[in-house]
């Protein structure tokens, strides 16, 4: 049986244009090999599985193969990586302290990349801190960590400091078209909108999740089928809650919660949700705000279209029932009640009742 390599390894970049949402940076390094300007002391710091160890590679690749040290079978020698997590005592340091003084027997530079460096010991930073602060011209240190802040000022005074951001959803997205393109995965836009939201930024959290869905539904990825492996009420839910809501069904608002419910969500998640899909309805009101709706565009024209159910001043007073329900739920001696209090206001706003009778 053929290995299995997750999406994450297997689609890793092998180039800086393929990198993907950090184009300041990989722009800037390009330029900065081109020009023969590149530091000799570079920090990459940003949120995990946004491609800071893989930036390092391709820069590392990138400095061998412009000073020759590549083998024909595209070997890049002189590349050396250390995991700080696993060697982080003052030992180590100066061990590769050691290794630094020496000039590479082919090509020009040494680079050395240090990965999670934040885990050094205080003793380590600072047997490190002056073969930093003067290092031998054949060598590059290229540090890379999640958490900037427990990086002592000496060392940052010392590096050029590359700050990654979090992918953008959008850019998650079309990455994962290009890969279930490539594997012949089938998809729902919407689904793979979900999957980037989901991960928050990381893409490589974004790929692990569309390696188990795509599992889970045999290379058929819909949003129906996303929203149960990950756990999240699809927007479905809250659709169908409000429109019932809409209508006045007290009966069938209560037993559509009491499904949700059924199904292991936590009532004080569904209100919150609740509230947020309210003012998703309000934004897609208005088309200069509907942008602000961080959904896909299937999802979007539906929202458009319940919003269009509603007044604003209904919205708006549905909204501050959702708040007020998820300020109090931690406070209420029956949760679950305060929830139902709010689902029958929210089923009683159109039946001509007045609003601050029933926020009372």
């Amino acid at each position: 049986m053929e290995n299995f390599i997750v999406s994450a390894r297997k689609y890793r970049p092998q180039e800086f244009e393929t990198v993907v949402g950090q184009s300041h940076i990989t722009d800037t390094l390009e330029h900065a090999i081109g020009e023969n300007q590149l530091a000799q002391a570079l920090l990459f710091c940003g949120p995990r599985g946004v491609g800071k160890t893989t930036c390092a590679r391709i820069l590392a690749r990138k400095i061998n193969e412009k000073d020759g040290s590549v083998s024909e079978d595209g070997f890049a020698y002189n590349i050396y990586e250390l995991d700080a997590a696993s060697n982080n005592s003052v030992d180590d340091i100066r061990e590769l302290i050691d290794q630094v003084r020496f000039a590479p027997q082919v090509g020009k530079y040494k680079v050395y990349i240090i990965d999670e460096v934040h885990m050094l010991s205080s003793a380590a930073f600072n047997a490190f801190l002056k073969t930093l602060e003067e290092p031998p011209a054949h060598a590059i240190f290229i540090l890379a960590t999640t958490e900037k802040h427990k990086i002592i000022p000496t060392i940052l005074s010392r590096c050029q400091i590359y700050d990654f951001k979090r992918i953008t959803i959008e850019d998650i997205q079309g990455h994962l078209r290009k890969i279930a393109q490539q594997e012949s995965i089938q998809y729902e836009d919407d689904a793979l909108y979900l999957i980037a939201q989901k991960a928050d930024g990381a893409l490589r959290d974004a790929l692990s999740i569309f390696d188990r869905l795509s599992t889970f539904s045999q290379k058929n990825i819909t949003l129906a089928k996303a929203a149960e492996v990950l756990n999240i009420l699809d927007y479905d839910q809250y659709l169908n809650i409000v429109d019932l809501a809409k209508e006045n069904k007290i009966p069938e608002v209560l037993f559509a919660f009491n499904e949700i419910v059924k199904r292991g969500f936590d009532p004080h998640i569904f209100i919150a949700g609740l509230g947020n899909h309210f003012r998703d309805l309000m934004m897609a009101q208005n088309a200069s705000t509907i942008d602000l709706i961080e959904v896909g565009e299937k999802t979007k024209t539906k929202f458009v279209e319940q919003g269009q159910k509603w007044t604003a001043q209904q919205l708006i007073d549905a909204i501050e029932i959702c708040n007020y329900a998820d300020i109090n739920y931690k406070n209420s001696k029956n949760p679950r009640l305060t929830v139902e209090i709010a689902l029958m206001q929210l089923a009683s706003l159109t039946a001509g009742l007045d609003s601050k009778k029933k926020n009372s």
